[in-house]
């Protein structure tokens, strides 16, 4: 029972970090209006909170003794600020409503990473599962499905997917291979990433502050996405480490429910009846995800003969 209830905090914690990064990444791009800016702030409160917690917990000098782990660590930061990247370039000059529809392909990405590469077992009832939660989905993002128009620039969230699939099996094999823990992996992830969003920022002439009073509330909020980023990293790696990959990202498939209802409740936006039925759609689709155990119970691995 103990562990049941560990294993719901840790994908409660996961979802919850990850929609209050995403709204407070939301108004920071509306205030600073540069995505690369809102990136580079949130990114560098959340390395406040990370060296923070290195510090406490007396680990600070272990990220200087990586040994052959660090070209890992350095990849898994580059695919990390590559995703955001690619997002970005697809809605600078895409459509809204394909591309949040191609973004959330990485779940799909994942289960067949899963099935050919990982030799893992997937039965028709998650891939149903799997599809009745994507299409929850985007009924609760409110997707125009009427309006849906594919060109060229779309090709960059189809990208931005696959480097979220890319760098969920990095980040696994980081922790299986060499051994890493979550914090390390959290820290340098960060850090690369802090630094391309700088240069890009710079590069881009972004590099500035808004005007004061343009964003009430500006360094709160700053801080509360840099904790919200943090929260990620902390429970996502551990979640990693502990399940499954497709199974982690069916449950982030809950984040919109969440990210939903705080936009209700702190955004001023409506909860619409297509909204309504969408999360209805989510939790159907989880509810049959978690059925799995029973609905196809495996056979015992057989002893062997001699022990």
């Amino acid at each position: 029972m103990r562990e049941g209830l560990k294993n719901a905090w840790m994908i409660a914690a996961m979802v919850i970090s990850w929609s209050i990064y995403y709204a407070v990444s939301k108004v920071m791009v509306a205030a600073t209006g540069s995505a690369f800016m809102a990136g580079f702030l949130l990114r560098g409160a959340a390395l406040l909170f990370l060296t923070a917690q290195l510090l406490l917990d007396g680990n600070f000098r272990r990220l200087f003794h990586q040994g052959r782990a660090v070209a890992i660590l350095l990849v898994i930061g580059v695919f990390g600020f590559l995703l955001d990247m690619f997002a970005n370039l697809g809605y600078a000059g895409g459509s809204l409503s394909t591309g949040t529809a191609l973004l959330k392909t990485d779940v799909l990405m994942v289960n067949l990473v899963s099935v050919i590469l990982c030799r893992k077992r997937l039965y028709f009832s998650d891939w149903l599962g799997t599809a009745v939660m994507l299409l929850g989905v985007l009924l609760v993002l409110d997707v125009d499905f009427a309006a849906m128009r594919f060109n060229a620039h779309d090709l960059f969230f189809l990208l931005s997917a696959m480097c979220v699939t890319a760098n969920a099996f990095i980040i696994k094999s980081a922790q299986e291979r060499f051994h890493e823990d979550a914090d390390m992996i959290s820290y340098y992830n960060n850090f690369v990433v802090l630094v391309l969003f700088t240069a890009v920022s710079a590069f881009a002439g972004d590099l500035h502050l808004p005007a004061p009073g343009t964003l009430r509330g500006f360094w709160p909020l700053v801080l509360l996405g840099g904790l919200a980023q943090t929260g990620i990293y902390f429970f996502y790696y551990r979640n990693l480490k502990r399940c499954e990959v497709w199974i982690v990202k069916l449950y982030l498939l809950l984040m919109p429910i969440v990210s939903c209802f705080i936009g209700v409740f702190f955004l001023g936006e409506e909860l619409t009846g297509k909204k309504a039925a969408g999360i209805a759609v989510v939790l159907i689709g989880a509810v049959l995800i978690l059925l799995r155990s029973r609905l196809h119970r495996e056979e015992a691995q057989p002893k062997a003969a001699e022990e």
